[in-house]
């Protein structure tokens, strides 16, 4: 029966991506970026902030930069206000119908390795894209719900311990730049477009942000 319901479950997600997947570059006879990184957004270095002298503005304009992959639909669907995630540059809901459970891992009988697995799933034929996938994938913590806060209120729950899973300043600098589940919104699978820049490029940013005081706008 579990068997059944993963297969009718990939067809509702191979009719569903066919339909719904915003294809980006590489597509239509434009010239493919380097794998990984979206050369139309590109994220600014470390060395554009200097010229501002003072230091909690310039960490404040390093946020925002750092903000452009954060706020990506590669990132937020994966932070969504409730507990069922979105999909799609349009974040709309996830198809089939899912609930991250108090895993965040989804419930019994329709786990998220159901479908995801532990790389990209390309599917076969015209414009249907793949099924995203990367080890561990699941849902952020509910505590980490991004979709529908400020940015301010963004950087704060970054921030904050009681909410970010306990995480000081170094590790949400190594969470984002050397996580794996992080640096899958850059190899997202055909029919998706990456998160802006690299990790790398990102990674510093964060990282410069923390050194100048991980100020919040």
């Amino acid at each position: 029966m579990v068997q059944r319901s993963r297969h009718l479950v990939l067809l509702a997600l191979a009719s569903i991506t066919a339909t719904t997947i915003a294809f980006g570059p590489g597509h239509g006879g434009a010239e493919p970026a380097p794998p990984g990184v979206d050369a139309a957004r590109p994220l600014k270095s470390v060395t554009a902030f200097q010229s501002i002298e003072d230091t909690r503005a310039r960490s404040r304009a390093l946020f925002h930069e750092a903000a452009k992959v954060i706020t990506d639909p590669r990132c937020m669907n994966c932070h969504p206000a409730s507990r069922q995630p979105t999909q799609g540059d349009d974040m709309h809901p996830h198809v089939p119908f899912m609930q991250a459970g108090l895993t965040g891992f989804g419930v019994n009988g329709l786990t998220c390795n159901t479908c995801h697995r532990t790389d990209n799933n390309t599917l076969l034929g015209s414009r249907v894209g793949s099924i995203p996938g990367s080890a561990h994938w699941l849902l952020a913590p509910e505590s980490m719900s991004w979709q529908g806060l400020t940015l301010g209120a963004i950087c704060r729950q970054i921030k904050d311990p009681t909410r970010n899973g306990g995480r000081s300043l170094a590790q949400i600098r190594q969470h984002m730049a050397e996580d794996h589940l992080v640096g899958w919104a850059w190899h997202p699978g055909e029919g998706r477009r990456p998160a802006p820049g690299s990790q790398a490029e990102f990674g510093a940013l964060i990282s410069a942000w923390i050194e100048t005081g991980a100020e919040c706008p």
